[in-house]
């Protein structure tokens, strides 16, 4: 095959998925020259699974990617059909948005918004050839034989790469949607070096609306009135669609365990590895025998189609046993299948050879994004790769790369988790593996964050002001709250009492009322004369704070021992072998993952505390003896 020259740019994003389009769309505005690539043009941003944005633990995802200057949250609150907070029954450490989507509008508003982008070009061809010298990358070429040099690339290829769909007995090379697979670039990517292994995940059939009767399931509205997922996002669209909950029977289980040995995931035909998190229907089944029913929803795919995404019966079944056990569901019991489930393996590559830029540790200027790091979902897969855009770009104009700690975000805790710890699963976010989520909540994702987005450059001016009068107004409601005192009254009686609170005698400051269970900043708008109109986001955050100062003040006590122990850095050619007193598998693990600080030494799985205690014995001699203290 002949190579011809086809341009010259800064960045080649190799993936136009979720994870490609934050990372194209970030390294372009950051003034790098960037080319996307796509096997199609159709299937930008697409959504080959679940047609939502956000969730537990991805929402909060969404919301500091927005903080940062992405485009996640823009897009959805464009393209929503519904609005939902989930866990509103708990704590705001773990309230997420989350919201259903017109996956085909949205893929339109993401292809219409790079192909708009200044300094960003995007192309269908399939890569098939990662070029590499002398360490580095050079750029890539295409199926076609067009070369185009790069000065960094960043893989985002999901399931694309040496993709392979399985249904039952039935099984050819492809791509999610029945796209075709990225066969050649693994071979590539290979011989440059990188470990790569094989992960699998699937995704549940899509029925026809006319075929099911929704009049027996339970209906599951949006909230009123919907919030929006950007801090941008002025009027927010209203719901316009609804999902439903129905449930398996006893029958679905007696379908399904009969059809065993039918099953790839059982036969041993998938090799993939799959996610925890995210079972097939067979393999909830078989894991919880107790379990007489599972749940299952009908949520709508666009607007302008009668196709429904039936969430929790992900399946690699055969077609004929998935018709079965779908028509023993109440509701279903006359689907028509339009697209029936299928399970997909592909390449993804072992995270722990990134540093936390999601630069490969091997070869300089390649980055890695989304479900090739091994992780599962949207929203994952954007965090990184807006950070990879941004980290790439920056490198090319020699500037530090920006590394958020497990303190400051989700995304810090997300690709911590990747690069230190690594993945032998399709990796999840959630919010049990935040341990400061109550300071990461998706409300103060703007507070937290916006600062350093506009730092990078990603966030104006004007969002950056916004953001600052918010949390000014924040701080000024908390300070009246504090000042105010009210007296007891019978009308304070009987609100109190009807909250399931104690009246209180004399006086009573309006912030002490408000930290008492059950009684919320509209429980007390009756009492409250000198209350002002403040927008609801506002008064949310100051709610929460005054609510939770003593657990926030707790968590703030341990960011700031974490933030010490971050501070330690470790040089990058100590020989870990000179250090008497590690353990074996700690001196293998460290010499391998090569930590940049003891927090991150101390997070490595088989990197005991006594380790720890060695290392900093270690680093505390050689500051000593003045070879100095290395910082992170």
């Amino acid at each position: 095959m002949t190579v011809f020259e086809a341009g010259k740019f800064d960045i080649a994003v190799i993936g136009a998925g979720h994870a490609g389009v934050e990372a194209a769309l970030a390294a372009a505005r950051l003034g790098a020259r960037t080319v996307c690539f796509t096997i199609n043009l159709d299937a930008v941003a697409n959504m080959p699974c679940n047609p939502c944005i956000g969730g537990t633990a991805k929402g909060q995802l969404v919301r500091e990617i927005d903080a940062l200057g992405g485009e996640m949250g823009r897009a959805a609150d464009a393209c929503a059909l519904q609005f939902r907070m989930l866990n509103l029954g708990k704590g705001p450490s773990v309230y997420s948005p989350r919201a259903q989507i017109d996956r085909m509008q949205y893929r339109a508003y993401m292809k219409r918004t790079m192909e708009r982008q200044e300094n960003l070009e995007l192309k269908q061809a399939e890569i098939v050839e990662l070029c590499v010298k002398d360490g580095a990358v050079r750029g890539v070429i295409t199926q076609t034989g067009a070369f185009y040099a790069a000065k960094a690339v960043i893989i985002a290829t999901g399931t694309y790469l040496e993709g392979r769909l399985i249904i039952g007995e039935w099984s050819r090379t492809g791509g999610p949607d029945g796209m075709f697979a990225a066969e050649s670039l693994g071979a590539s990517l290979k011989k440059a070096g990188l470990s790569l292994r094989r992960f699998k995940t699937g995704t549940p059939a899509r029925i026809h609306r006319r075929s099911v009767d929704l009049s027996c399931m339970d209906l599951q509205p949006g909230d009123c009135p919907p919030r929006a997922f950007s801090f941008d996002t002025e009027n927010v669209r209203e719901n316009s669609e609804v999902c439903y909950v129905t449930w398996t029977t006893e029958e679905t289980r007696r379908i399904i365990m009969e059809n065993l040995h039918r099953s790839p995931l059982f036969g041993g035909d998938i090799k993939g590895v799959g996610p925890r998190y995210c079972p097939s229907i067979e393999d909830k089944v078989v894991r919880f025998p107790d379990h007489p029913r599972h749940q299952l929803f009908l949520e709508p795919t666009g607007a302008d189609s009668d196709e429904m995404y039936l969430q929790g019966m992900s399946s690699s079944m055969p077609e004929d046993v998935q018709l079965a056990m779908m028509r023993t569901v109440k509701g279903l019991e006359r689907v028509e299948v339009q697209r029936p489930a299928y399970a997909i393996e592909y390449l993804c590559v072992d995270p722990t050879e990134l540093y936390q830029s999601l630069e490969h540790k091997s070869v300089r200027g390649l980055y890695g994004a989304g479900q090739f790091n091994g992780t599962s979902g949207y929203e994952e897969a954007a965090a990184q790769g807006l950070m990879a855009g941004i980290n790439a770009a920056r490198s090319l104009q020699g500037l530090p790369p920006v590394i958020l700690t497990r303190s400051q975000g989700y995304i810090g805790v997300l690709i911590d988790d990747l690069v230190t710890k690594g993945t032998d699963e399709p990796y999840r976010m959630m919010t049990s593996r935040a341990e400061y989520r109550l300071i990461l909540r998706q409300d103060n994702a703007d507070d937290r964050l916006c600062r350093i987005g506009h730092d990078i450059g990603l966030v104006s001016d004007e969002k950056l002001r916004r953001t600052e009068e918010k949390y000014t107004a924040v701080r000024s409601e908390m300070d009246r709250l504090a000042a105010t005192r009210i007296p007891a009254t019978p009308e304070s009686d009987r609100i109190l009492t009807e909250a399931g609170s104690e009246p209180f005698i004399g006086t009573a400051a309006l912030d002490a009322l408000l930290r008492r269970p059950g009684v919320g900043y509209e429980t007390l708008a009756p009492l409250d004369a000198e209350r002002p109109e403040l927008p609801r986001d506002v008064w949310e955050e100051a709610e929460i704070l005054v609510k939770y100062e003593g657990y926030i003040r707790r968590e703030q006590e341990r960011v700031a021992k974490f933030e010490r122990m971050e501070s330690r850095g470790i040089p990058r050619d100590i020989d870990y072998n000179d250090i008497r007193g590690l353990r074996i598998e700690a001196r293998e693990k460290l010499s391998r993952l090569r930590p940049e600080n003891l927090g991150r030494a101390g997070r490595i799985s088989g990197v005991s505390p006594a380790d720890i205690a060695v290392l900093m014995i270690w680093l505390e001699n050689r500051r000593v003896n003045g070879e100095g203290e290395t910082k992170a």
